[in-house]
């Protein structure tokens, strides 16, 4: 912990909390991705095919688009970054922050720790949802924060120190004293 980047219960509510959790198995799907797409520009460069051009395009295309799928896939979940600051909480994935969610703290109805999330409860990593247990960004096995909206949707997302999280999550939603200037 550095810096009150983890800010406890008693913190500034102006004070910005970050955190991340990170993947490190997520590499080596995408090292399997960059290897679908050797295969397919080696299979454009040096083709022997006998059968003609439709079979080799069709191969070349589905390995690279493969490739492709997986590489990026994978590459947008091997790390999560959470923001909260006094508005909102927000959710960045990947090395470009993308898929992204911003949600409104107003919009926050309660805040829990999760001890123990698993890929395999919400059937495996990435952004999932399931109709049982709502939204979620899982990077990892591990620790984690659920929310309940107001709407009645719950979100539910991998973090590393996610009982700060909840803290500061906690510390937002409480309604602040009447002389106390935003």
């Amino acid at each position: 912990m550095s810096e009150n980047r983890h800010a406890g219960a008693t913190a500034d509510p102006h004070e910005t909390w970050h955190g991340r959790a990170t993947n490190r198995v997520q590499w080596l799907l995408a090292l399997i991705g960059g290897g679908c797409i050797a295969l397919g520009v080696e299979l454009a460069v040096d083709s022997a095919w006998n059968s003609g051009n439709a079979p080799l395009v069709m191969s070349v295309v589905g390995c690279i688009a493969a490739g492709l799928l997986v590489l990026f896939g994978t590459l947008a979940f091997v790390h999560v970054a959470v923001k909260v600051d006094r508005d909102h909480l927000e959710i960045r994935c990947g090395h470009i922050g993308l898929p992204r969610r911003r949600i409104p703290l107003d919009q926050v109805v309660a805040a829990d720790f999760v001890p123990t999330v698993t890929p395999r409860h919400w059937g495996g990593w990435g952004y999932r949802w399931r109709p049982e247990k709502g939204t979620a960004v899982i990077v990892r096995r591990g620790e984690g924060v659920m929310l309940m909206l107001g709407d009645g949707h719950i979100f539910t997302i991998t973090v590393d120190d996610a009982e700060a999280a909840v803290r500061v999550i906690r510390d937002r939603l409480r309604p602040q004293p009447a002389g106390s200037a935003a």
